[in-house]
């Protein structure tokens, strides 16, 4: 216990433990990063000695949160911390539900779907269905955006009560300006009242993005997700697809609200 010292200040916090904040240092470091750093660039970019951040990368490197970049020096997260948040009950049992139904919104509009979840100012990807055909565009499990760059964090915002949306806004980084925030709160407003987004993709020519919010407790605690590839072959419409996409995301809630009611 000798490193955890007992304090009033920095935010009228009590308590610090040095070496656990080291550590969430490196992790929020990497986290933030697209290529590896190295020992030498961690140490740089936190401002401390090689001596405080040796055993600590060599700690989180042996407990696999970090990994070493194969042929070089840097290091980078793994996705051992994203697993550790799907085992949370809720969450896996989200996950558990809403596979099948996923599956088979796949073979019905011959589309790939994903669902995602809300985690600081973003949304990521929790899970995917490949399209039931051969050609279909899917985004991979992880794949994150700010909430207000996506069909999929659009939905999880605008389905939620004025508090948490507060809550949500003080996430986002860089912070949104105030005609821009304006113009995503009217929007996620549009939104909530026809409970589906129908958008163009933001980053793929040629994708529709379709979603639509997974209620739990009067809230969106997903969003399920069609990034519709429109085919030259004939296919299901992209209105077609809305509905089907409204009609899973609501089976899932439904099946969540029969879950949670089991004692």
């Amino acid at each position: 216990m000798a490193d955890i010292e007992d304090e009033d200040g920095e935010g009228g916090r009590r308590y610090r433990a040095p070496a656990l904040e080291k550590g969430i240092d490196i992790l929020e470091l990497l986290a933030a990063e697209t290529e590896p750093v190295t020992l030498t660039g961690i140490v740089t970019r936190l401002g401390r000695s090689h001596g405080e951040l040796f055993r600590m990368v060599q700690v989180l490197e042996f407990r696999g949160y970090i990994e070493q970049e194969a042929g070089s020096d840097g290091y980078r997260l793994t996705d051992r911390l994203f697993s550790l948040g799907m085992q949370q009950p809720r969450t896996r049992n989200l996950i558990e539900i809403a596979l099948p139904v996923m599956r088979q919104l796949s073979l019905s509009v011959g589309q790939a779907c994903h669902l995602a979840l809300h985690t600081l100012g973003e949304m990521v990807v929790v899970a995917r269905m490949e399209s039931s055909e051969q050609l279909g565009f899917s985004v991979r499990v992880g794949y994150r955006r700010p909430l207000h760059q996506a069909a999929s964090g659009v939905v999880l915002y605008a389905f939620q009560p004025e508090d948490v949306r507060q809550r949500w806004e003080a996430l986002f980084d860089p912070a949104l300006g105030a005609k821009e925030l304006a113009e995503f709160r009217a929007h996620a407003d549009e939104v909530r009242e026809r409970s589906v987004e129908l958008t163009p993709s933001r980053f793929v020519a040629g994708v529709t993005d379709i979603s639509a919010p997974v209620m739990r407790g009067g809230a969106a605690a997903a969003a399920l997700t069609v990034p519709y590839l429109k085919k030259l072959l004939p296919s299901v419409s992209r209105s077609d697809t809305a509905k089907e996409v409204q009609a899973a995301a609501e089976r899932i809630s439904a099946q969540l609200v029969e879950g949670d009611s089991r004692p």
